[in-house]
């Protein structure tokens, strides 16, 4: 009858029913074609592909040069050169006998990375593990952003402080013979990479529980103690991204490593002798060389070595973090 209230069953059915047809009309709505949104979703789409498309146009540019070195068919005014030249124990490609070999450009390149990552990276992950556990919220609010504009510096405005300034603090210092050293160049090549490790740490600590601090100073914990065996190790996917990804900026550098090691190619073990990086050497004597002569294509071919380098490293961050450490921390 008009006006009895409903059972308690039936009372619920209808209110279901209309919760049913309220969010229909709803999902109708939803589903209405939007103009606006269907452009900025396709412009994005080409966006990303354009990106990509580019990529795979620079890549297949630079092996194509340097496919000549790679089949033995490169030459000079001297003859033929191969990948054997590139065993050679000097870089002189600009004389009576030239002499390609790489070696000296390697361990020049590993000399200066070694340097900046072993200053850096210390230096980054204490400051991450600072801003995330000790720092008061306003100390964070300043030397966040502080460290991170040191990413947004040129290269070529860090070379020239290494040139004028660390350059001769060091020699003054050290008393060093060279002004110019694999040395110099790692601590300035360290600022650049700072930022990058920094920023990547502090975010993969900052993403864990708060319950870990929690329990961990429940049990009796200082912070110190939390951060270094609780926090950190539960970061360790995310601060091994930060050491790769620093690791490839160190190694890739150009302009401040030109700049701030000397630029000699010398074979040495030493830290306090000049050197000349892989990449260095691309930026000083690319606009040098003959079109098509077998040293542009050996040019090219340091390319390859470098982009073969920074892939290795990319393929062994997605293997080791994804496929091992995440299964490891997910358990």
């Amino acid at each position: 009858m008009a006006g009895h209230p409903l059972p308690k069953g039936e009372g619920l059915k209808v209110s279901m029913t209309r919760n049913k047809e309220k969010a229909t009309k709803m999902n109708k709505g939803k589903s209405k074609f939007r103009l606006h949104e269907f452009i900025i979703e396709k412009s994005m789409a080409s966006i990303a592909f354009v990106s990509f498309a580019f990529i795979i146009l620079i890549l297949i540019f630079v092996f194509r040069e340097a496919i000549p070195l790679i089949i033995g068919t490169a030459t000079d005014d001297f003859g033929k050169v191969t990948l054997k030249n590139m065993l050679a124990l000097a870089w002189q490609p600009v004389s009576n006998s030239p002499q390609y070999g790489l070696l000296p450009l390697i361990v020049g390149s590993l000399k200066v990375t070694f340097v900046a990552m072993g200053f850096a990276f210390p230096v980054a992950i204490l400051a991450a593990l600072f801003t995330s556990t000790f720092a008061p919220k306003w100390a964070k609010e300043i030397l966040k952003p502080a460290i991170e504009i040191l990413a947004g510096f040129p290269s070529v405005v860090i070379g020239f402080f290494a040139l004028t300034v660390l350059a001769s603090f060091f020699q003054h210092v050290l008393g060093l013979r060279y002004r110019l050293n694999a040395f110099t160049g790692g601590i300035a090549l360290s600022l650049a990479v700072i930022p990058i490790v920094y920023t990547v740490a502090e975010d993969a600590i900052n993403v864990l529980p708060k319950t870990m601090r929690e329990a961990s100073y429940a049990l009796g914990a200082t912070k110190w103690e939390t951060s270094l065996f609780i926090l950190l190790p539960a970061a360790t996917p995310g601060v091994f991204a930060a050491l790769l990804l620093g690791l490839g900026r160190a190694f890739g550098e150009t302009m401040i490593v030109l700049m701030a090691t000397g630029n000699a190619a010398l074979l040495s073990p030493h830290l306090f002798e000049p050197v000349r990086t892989m990449s260095a050497t691309i930026g000083a004597e690319m606009a040098e060389v003959v079109f098509g002569d077998a040293h542009y294509n050996t040019l090219f071919f340091i390319g390859v070595c470098l982009f073969m380098f920074s892939f290795s490293l990319n393929a062994i961050a997605e293997l080791f973090i994804r496929n091992k450490m995440m299964k490891r921390f997910s358990n």
